[in-house]
């Protein structure tokens, strides 16, 4: 018996999620972390559990197990339909291309390959990405380009460089629920500027430069997650203006700009911010997750910070795994393989759009992404998504519920579904099932 609840915790702003698998309580959100609660007496059997948790750093309290990664374990059920997690298909990984590239990374240089290296990363690896940035129309040179062990590392490294205790962040509402985690383990506070249509609310967005000290401002512009909103053209300069006078760091994270099927691309927020615009990048959707590579490109004196923290981190993402994807990169034809990758995935978010517009009740909103892997679905406000959540689960389909993405609390009537890692019969059945358990609810 799977079953989700949601309560708050009187003293703080902080969403507890229980979801029970058989006699086992997993806390996801809520002041004591994340454990597994055999009878519920929090201990399992050990001994000394007490002064074990007494030696914790205190921002461990605030940072929880992402939702999401616990939802995966509750959808392991073969019958389960899940369009819960954030992954690319892997019909579409390059397996024979990367099996090649590494193949000649080995015979060629595999001694180099698999010795120590620069912090900053593969020079070639990093002149690469600053000529894809140049084909975009962006001048960005290859020394304000860190490798990183996925572009998730970006968002650690910017904490450790900018973030004190109490100091704030800007965010979407909702926003990215792993930016939420990665910041809060520096014990940021967030302030939420509502997302709309074509973006961030601008007015809102004025209000809170001019009511706070934010060092950050993070925002996915480009098929947003969990929402799939872009920004527009026009809203991206009238976020550039609100900006302006303000010293807050506008963090791009554009992990899903390579996957635009519909649309006129936009233009990067380092266009109108200049230098105030840290850039984040991944290879999770070009090549594969598996390899963990991404990058932040920042100005020289954001850099120096970054590779003084990633050097405390880790030294150096994955030389190994640099050179492969260089040499995959340089040995085929990426734009031939995204356009698949776009065109597929177009079919199947058309396809769960229809399948929402067809059977879905009356009052179900929902966004119409134009690239990325999501899409966002509000119910009616007397309808909550966890309730939702466990007669899905009875069902057999599964979703994110959106509370797990606000970082002040709300959205209990959203949810979050991924249309990129299914194919057309699954989201038909899947979509049928969610409908039926909506119509259950009403």
């Amino acid at each position: 018996m799977y079953f989700c609840s949601f309560l708050r915790d009187v003293s703080e702003d902080c969403p507890i999620i229980l979801i029970y698998l058989g006699g086992t309580a997993f806390e996801l959100l809520g002041d004591e972390g994340m454990d597994g609660r055999d009878g519920m007496d929090g201990t399992n059997g050990m001994i000394g559990t007490d002064e074990i948790i007494s030696l914790f750093a205190d921002r461990m309290l605030r940072v929880h197990r992402s939702f999401i990664r616990e939802i995966l374990k509750v959808t392991e059920n073969p019958r389960t339909i899940s369009f819960a997690g954030g992954l690319p298909n892997p019909k579409f990984f390059p397996v024979r291309e990367v099996a090649e590239a590494a193949q000649k990374v080995f015979s060629e240089s595999g001694q180099a390959a698999l010795q120590y290296s620069t912090t900053e990363g593969y020079p070639p690896l990093r002149e690469m990405i600053a000529e894809r940035y140049a084909k975009k129309g962006l001048k960005v040179d290859a020394d304000e380009v860190l490798i990183t062990t996925g572009s998730q590392q970006g968002l650690d490294l910017l904490g450790k460089a900018f973030l004190n205790r109490g100091d704030q962040v800007i965010v979407e509402e909702p926003t990215y629920l792993a930016a939420i985690q990665s910041f809060r383990m520096f014990e940021a506070e967030f302030r939420s500027v509502p997302l709309q249509e074509e973006g961030v609310d601008p007015s809102a967005l004025k209000a809170v430069l001019s009511d706070s000290q934010a060092k950050l401002f993070y925002a996915v512009p480009n098929f947003q997650n969990p929402t799939g909103v872009s920004y527009s053209e026009e809203r991206r300069k009238e976020v550039a203006e609100a900006m302006r006078g303000h010293s807050t760091v506008f963090v791009e994270d554009d992990p899903y700009g390579e996957l635009r099927f519909m649309g006129e691309e936009a233009s990067s927020m380092r266009r109108y911010l200049g230098g105030k615009a840290v850039l984040l990048g991944s290879f999770s959707k070009v090549i594969s997750p598996g390899l963990r590579l991404g990058w932040v490109c920042g100005r020289s004196d954001v850099m120096e910070k970054l590779v003084i923290a990633k050097q405390a981190s880790d030294l150096h993402t994955s030389f190994l795994s640099q050179r492969i994807a260089y040499q995959y990169l340089a040995d085929n034809d990426v734009s031939q393989h995204m356009e698949l990758i776009r065109s597929e995935y177009k079919k199947q978010r058309d396809l769960m759009v229809k399948m929402i517009e067809e059977s879905f009740p009356a009052g179900v909103e929902y966004t119409r992404p134009e690239g990325g892997m999501f899409l966002w679905v509000t119910l009616p406000e007397n309808m909550s998504s966890l309730d939702l959540f466990d007669r899905a689960i009875k069902n057999d389909v599964a979703f994110v519920p959106g509370q797990a993405f606000y970082a002040n609390g709300g959205g209990y009537n959203t949810l979050r579904l991924n249309f990129s890692n299914s194919d057309e019969e699954r989201i038909v059945e899947g979509m049928g099932r969610l409908a039926r358990s909506i119509e259950e609810m009403t």
